[in-house]
């Protein structure tokens, strides 16, 4: 990541748990896609020590897709919540969430171990999921973040969109009102970059002045 450095610099980092191999294939992403082997019960509370020795003022919770459990990670997302506030109870704690395969009961889970942010993607719209996110849903996705702002109403919510995948104008705005819609606090939208010739093709590289109209 470029922007490593400035995160570090303020006491911010991101820890990815639950192993480095994806069950899914996302068209933008280059975590390795293919068969997990077993997760270390142990990682909860090494990344809490871990948290611990950075000294972190805000550390950041993200996994890979484990659609081969039943619990699809939950357990492990809520227990390395549980694990960091006791060992850092001023360090506030984001999750960035995978979709869960649309169980309420798993993000139930996570949300229970109170973290103090939670965060789901959306990455595009709707029209692109097909290409983008094809074993994903962006209504499931939009369900997910409504039902977490009215399970824990005073939990901060966040979701994010990529730019330059092919979408319009138009669904960029659509996509800010269904965010609005569903409650979420916080919204994030950043420019893709192609990991590889492998990943979908950058179409557009957006500049600020493009979103000028919002601030007024």
């Amino acid at each position: 990541c470029p922007n490593i450095g400035e995160c570090w610099d303020k006491g911010t980092a991101t820890f990815m748990i639950l192993g480095n191999i994806c069950t899914r294939r996302c068209g933008f992403c280059a975590v390795k896609t293919g068969r997990p082997l077993n997760y270390d019960r142990d990682e909860p509370l090494r990344v809490a020590r871990a948290v611990q020795i950075l000294k972190l003022r805000h550390a950041v919770i993200t996994s890979v897709d484990r659609d081969d459990l039943e619990d699809e990670g939950s357990h492990v997302f809520a227990e390395t919540i549980r694990r960091i506030h006791e060992l850092n109870p001023a360090t506030k704690v984001e999750v960035l969430v995978p979709d869960f395969k649309s169980s309420l009961h798993n993000l139930e889970t996570v949300i229970k171990a109170a973290p103090d942010v939670l965060a789901h993607n959306l990455d595009t719209v709707p029209r692109l999921y097909p290409k983008v996110k094809p074993k994903s849903s962006y209504k499931l996705s939009l369900e997910l973040l409504r039902h977490s702002k009215r399970m824990a109403a005073t939990m901060t919510t966040k979701a994010g969109f990529m730019l330059g995948l092919g979408e319009e104008i138009e669904e960029i705005y659509e996509g800010m009102d269904d965010v609005l819609g569903a409650g979420v606090d916080i919204l994030t939208i950043g420019q893709y970059l192609r990991p590889s010739l492998k990943h979908i093709p950058l179409l557009k590289h957006y500049h600020p002045d493009e979103f000028k109209e919002l601030k007024q």
